[in-house]
């Protein structure tokens, strides 16, 4: 029998760029877990309803939907560094509009900052996921865009560790059981100070993003060039008629949606539970941490389990996790909302790789940007989850809906999320992955 050559998951030429590329994933989840917080943060400090805290993840995962069609259309035209150095740039410039935005005190303003610094994060993604698929064979194509995003869960948790020791920690108004009550001169400086609080990670963070601008600038990077094929428009038209594609976007922004819920709102979910906001930070750790352990096994199954069939017990896995979450009002369901970052680890690259699995490389570059567009779930559905959570008024336990919190009722629409997921994935097992 002839030996058979195992492909490696990154070829040896390749090493330096991907481990460059891949550093950028930890970047942009610093920016995604110091976000989520600061929805809680804001609430707390400008006394906001959680509806109109919500405005926090409508503008940051916003920018990603109208921009990244305009970055795909723009890395078409140009080469992937320029892409990638943009991102940066508009990165860098949205997180250093925090200060300004603290001076003048306009919840608007850090808004403007959240929405432009995710316009950099919709060119970096646009950019660098389909530049991983692209760097080796198609056969470990998904399998090594898992291992990049492995790298973003270390983001993930270092973000959450600033927003924790940095911000939550170092909120007057959350430490102060009266806040609205207090005279209003006496918030107005309290305000302030906190406003500042929030501000530093964003300022530092846009000081850090430059020296990666400056690094990568002087960065030879091979030049992975793109097919000669049909125009922006005619590519775009046909990528509409891929069922696979076009339910694997679908699956993405529900993902998308799910995910941030989860992770935005169990500040909310402990709050129902007398747990303060830096105690619930400790939680949210714990889910980003089994998260990375989640993407390192996924990775691995993914040596010998189909990636639809992954995706479908994964999803499963999630939907049961959000069933005890909205069923227990003790602390079990806290656990269980931890336990689904588990489950939710591979999703986000598996539906990615699937969905531009057999593309060509122009319809890779746009059919990124449909699937960087459909992180708009994140601003959407949380928005809507906040909606939910305020019927009762501006508390997270107000009233009951069929004998359940509303604060535990809204974590359904993460439920249907996943299940929707769980269909797609049996769907391309059936239809495309019949073995392993």
């Amino acid at each position: 029998m002839p030996n058979k050559t195992k492909v490696p998951v990154v070829p040896k030429q390749l090493i330096g760029s991907f481990i460059l590329i891949t550093s950028l994933f930890a970047l942009w989840g610093f920016a995604n877990a110091v976000t989520d917080p600061m929805v809680q943060a804001f609430k707390k400090v400008l006394e906001l309803t959680n509806s109109e805290s919500a405005w926090v993840q409508m503008a940051f995962y916003g920018g990603y939907f109208c921009m990244a069609l305009p970055a795909s259309y723009f890395i078409q035209k140009y080469s992937y560094k320029t892409g990638i150095l943009i991102g940066l740039g508009l990165y860098a410039l949205g997180a250093l509009l925090f200060y300004p935005a603290a001076t003048y005190q306009e919840f608007w303003f850090f808004c403007l900052g959240l929405y432009i610094l995710t316009f950099g994060l919709a060119f970096l993604e646009t950019t660098a996921n389909p530049y991983i698929l692209a760097m080796g064979s198609k056969e470990t194509a998904t399998q090594r865009l898992n291992l990049a995003q492995a790298f973003n869960p270390l983001g993930l948790v270092l973000g959450l560790l600033v927003a924790k020791y940095f911000v939550l920690k170092n909120l007057q108004s959350d430490s102060i059981d009266n806040f609205a009550g207090l005279e209003e001169a006496k918030k107005a400086l309290i305000r302030a100070s906190d406003l500042i609080v929030i501000r530093n990670p964003y300022v530092i963070l846009g000081l850090v993003v430059l020296l990666f601008f400056v690094l990568i600038l002087l960065f030879k990077m091979p030049q992975i060039k793109g097919e000669e094929g049909l125009s922006f428009k005619e590519t775009f038209v046909m990528l509409l008629k891929k069922k696979k594609y076009t339910l694997g976007v679908l699956s993405q922004v529900l993902y998308v949606g799910g995910q941030i819920m989860c992770w935005t709102y169990i500040y909310q979910y402990a709050e129902s539970k007398g747990i303060s906001n830096s105690i619930a930070a400790n939680y949210q750790f714990f889910a980003f941490i089994i998260f990375l352990v989640g993407r390192a096994i996924g990775t691995y199954l993914l040596s010998f389990i189909n990636s639809g069939k992954l995706l479908m017990i994964f999803s499963i896995g999630a939907v049961i996790c959000m069933l005890i979450t909205i069923g227990n009002s003790g602390i079990t369901g806290m656990y269980s909302l931890v336990a689904a970052s588990l489950f939710m680890s591979v999703m986000f690259p598996t539906i990615y790789g699937i969905a531009l699995e057999g593309l060509n490389e122009e319809e890779s570059k746009i059919g990124a940007a449909g699937l960087v567009m459909a992180i708009v779930g994140g601003a959407i559905m949380p928005k809507m989850q906040g909606m939910i959570i305020d019927i009762g008024g501006s508390g997270v336990n107000d009233s009951q809906i069929f004998g359940i919190s509303e604060v535990n009722i809204s974590f359904i629409l993460p439920l249907i999320c996943f299940f929707f997921i769980a269909l797609y994935g049996k769907w391309i097992t059936v239809r495309f992955n019949k073995t392993t």
